[in-house]
């Protein structure tokens, strides 16, 4: 099965919210997936991108996918990059496409001067989390995420509204 991995295209959008939808039903939540093919593909291709996306291909069929950005440490001083997403379908599994599409990344960091690559792996996810293991990452098990996102979210930005703290 030769493998590849390439930059995704504003073809691709479609396909990349495909990938989404499998993701998140894998992960129980199709619920929270809300965004639309319009949604991704002004994400990964509008104007300003903040977000990128690699694709894994197998026999040139795509099979899964790696959606990230740029962050900053400031305790290295150096920017790094966050894996949002990364996904292999079911069938292609086992065969490389995971590693191939995290090496990708991997690469870039060591080519661009990058402090780290991170993400965030779901608690009962064992086979993902053996793999990651297998890979030599680190679980950051001291750290706890956060969210705040719909009414929670925006009472808050309501509450900074009179300090004029936002400056376009």
């Amino acid at each position: 099965m030769p493998l590849s991995i390439r930059p995704a295209r504003p073809a691709d959008a479609a396909l990349i919210h495909r990938f989404i939808g499998e993701l998140a039903d894998y992960e129980r939540l199709a619920h929270e997936a809300t965004a639309t093919v319009a949604d991704i593909d002004a994400a990964l291709f509008g104007p300003a991108p903040r977000v990128f996306c690699d694709i894994a291909e197998a026999d040139g069929a795509p099979v899964g996918f790696a959606l990230w950005f740029y962050n900053f440490s400031t305790f290295l001083g150096r920017s790094g990059i966050y894996l949002e997403d990364l996904y292999v379908r079911p069938e292609a599994r086992g065969r490389g496409a995971g590693k191939a599409l995290l090496a990708n990344l991997a690469q870039r960091c060591v080519v661009e001067g990058l402090g780290r690559l991170e993400w965030a792996v779901l608690d009962w996810n064992a086979p993902s989390i053996a793999f990651y293991d297998r890979l030599g990452a680190q679980a950051k098990s001291e750290w706890i995420t956060r969210q705040l996102s719909g009414p929670a979210l925006a009472q808050l930005a309501a509450s900074s509204s009179d300090n004029g703290a936002l400056q376009s």
